[in-house]
Parts: C-alpha cells; sequence; structure tokens
C-alpha cells in the first residue's frame, strides 16, 4: 500500500468509524435532561464520556505534536469531576473541542510533510501512524459505550 493509501484509510477511520456510527451520530438528539444521567448497570453518563473521549484525544494529539506536552495524571485526569455538564454551554463547548481535536488529528496525517512511521523523538517508539491508530481506536470505543447508554437510558433510535 503507497502512504497517500494509507493517509486516506486513516482519514475515513478518524472520521467516520465505517463500521459503526461516527460521532455526530452518537451524539445526535441526546435530550439536555438525559446528558448527565447513568443508566442502571452502566459506569458513565453520556457527559462522562464526552468529556473522556475529548480529554483523551486531547492527550493523544498533544503528545504526538508537543514535546513540552505533560499528560493528566491517569486515571482521574482523564475523567470529568461531575456526572452532568453544567448546563448546556458546557456540553457544546466540549462537543465543540472535541470536533476540533478530531480535526486536528487528521490535519496531522493528512498533512504530507508528517512522517507517519518516524519515532515520536520524545516517545519511547510511538509514531504518528500509532497515535492516529490509538484515537480511532479510543474514539471507536466510547463511541460504541454512548450508543449503549443512550439505549439503556431510551434514548436510541
Amino acid at each position: 500500500m503507497n502512504e497517500k493509501a494509507l493517509r486516506e484509510h486513516l482519514l475515513r477511520l478518524l472520521k467516520t468509524g465505517g463500521a459503526h456510527v461516527d460521532f455526530e451520530a452518537a451524539i445526535k438528539g441526546l435530550p439536555v435532561s438525559l446528558r448527565g444521567k447513568r443508566p442502571k448497570g452502566a459506569a458513565h453518563s453520556p457527559w462522562e464520556i464526552l468529556e473522556h473521549m475529548r480529554i483523551a484525544q486531547w492527550d493523544i494529539l498533544e503528545f504526538s505534536r508537543d514535546p513540552k506536552h505533560t499528560s493528566p495524571e491517569w486515571p482521574g485526569g482523564y475523567w470529568p469531576k461531575t456526572q452532568a455538564p453544567a448546563n448546556s454551554k458546557a456540553w457544546s463547548k466540549s462537543v465543540q473541542a472535541f470536533r476540533a481535536g478530531l480535526k486536528a488529528m487528521c490535519g496531522l496525517v493528512a498533512e504530507e510533510s508528517t512522517d507517519l512511521f518516524a519515532r515520536i523523538a520524545h516517545g519511547d517508539g510511538q509514531t504518528i501512524l500509532r497515535e492516529a491508530l490509538l484515537v480511532a481506536d479510543h474514539n471507536a470505543y466510547h463511541i460504541g459505550e454512548m450508543v449503549l447508554v443512550r439505549r439503556l437510558l431510551g434514548a436510541w433510535q
């Protein structure tokens, strides 16, 4: 496979997921009243999942492009402090930040000057390819979790 095709496949995976719903579908139409609800048997609310996705994606992106980046403390730094957003503005801000982070990761992958296979100098063996796959994998997992939580809350098609 040539590098151009690899970039196209990675971008498709990051943006649409291919085999499952994408981020936009997972959050579309979620009632405000359910954003902070944890259904019986679920560990997280939609808000907690959204914020976790945003924080983890941000951390992976910043690690990938900033040698001075410091990751949050694990695991507490990767989850919100509250079960529910403070208000609709907080939810919207998190959604927009997630979208911006995903767009930035896609930009990094799409940039022809980015060597997908080169080791990240400040890492311990990671490459941009690995980090992009990690973002796609992590997002897919939690998008699936979001759909399941929405089903349990009665808020999925």
